[in-house]
């Protein structure tokens, strides 16, 4: 039997231990960079007056998931190549337009300024509380997948349905399941990258991306419900 001293581990385990940091590593700085042009987009929406179907909540709503969901494929398509980081950010571009329509509603209240800082300042809360339990603990949370798939099918089902209904208190349901879903989101796919079930830092950055935007939007959503003045 090989003697293993003390504090040593296999070179296989060092390897995965090395091969799982360096993904959480450009997992966070990708997602740092795809901040970049969801701030342009979003700047430019909000400069532009951009609305996306305005008069057909319903239309917007699936053209807008198709374009989404075009996107993810081809990230995940490509995310072995440098044309999967493009098509990354091109993405995030367009959900940066796509923000902008709740960013100018927001600047429509006197505090509305406030109330988009304060939900950047709840999302970044989130994000790095959650990040930082699920990258040093030695819980693994993949098990909670199936649960949390579930939930967002439901807020995809709850949101579609109100495009007929318009109805504010389900609307105001929806953002609270999403901030709590999506924050769980956080944890679940952190940690999927430290207990090595994610390889790919292009596919963890759109995953964490795709969790820390719907935070944001939903904490948003609520604060302008409940906190904001109009002039």
């Amino acid at each position: 039997m090989q003697d293993i001293q003390f504090g040593q581990y296999p070179a296989t385990a060092q390897e995965a231990a090395l091969q799982q940091n360096k993904v959480l590593r450009n997992t966070y700085a990708l997602l740092a960079l795809s901040m970049v042009p969801t701030v342009i987009g979003a700047l430019l929406g909000v400069q532009m007056k951009f609305s996306f179907f305005a008069g057909s909540p319903l239309i917007g709503f699936l053209v807008f998931l198709g374009i989404a969901f075009g996107f993810m494929w081809g990230i995940e398509r490509t995310k072995n190549s440098g044309v999967g980081v493009l098509l990354l950010l091109g993405f995030t571009f367009f959900m940066g337009l796509m923000l902008s329509r709740i960013l100018q509603v927001a600047l429509g209240f006197s505090n509305g300024g406030t109330l988009i800082a304060m939900a950047a300042g709840g999302t970044g809360t989130i994000f790095f509380a959650l990040a930082g339990i699920a990258s040093t603990t030695k819980r693994d949370f993949s098990n909670l997948g199936k649960f949390l798939f579930a939930g967002m099918i439901l807020i995809l089902l709850a949101a579609l349905a109100n495009t007929f209904f318009q109805v504010p208190a389900l609307a105001l349901a929806i953002s609270a399941l999403a901030v709590v879903i999506f924050s769980a989101y956080i944890l679940y796919d952190i940690n999927r990258i430290v207990q090595g079930g994610e390889d790919n830092y292009i596919s963890a950055a759109l995953a964490v991306y795709l969790d820390i935007y719907n935070v944001f939007v939903s904490l948003l959503n609520l604060l302008l419900a409940f906190s904001g003045e109009r002039d």
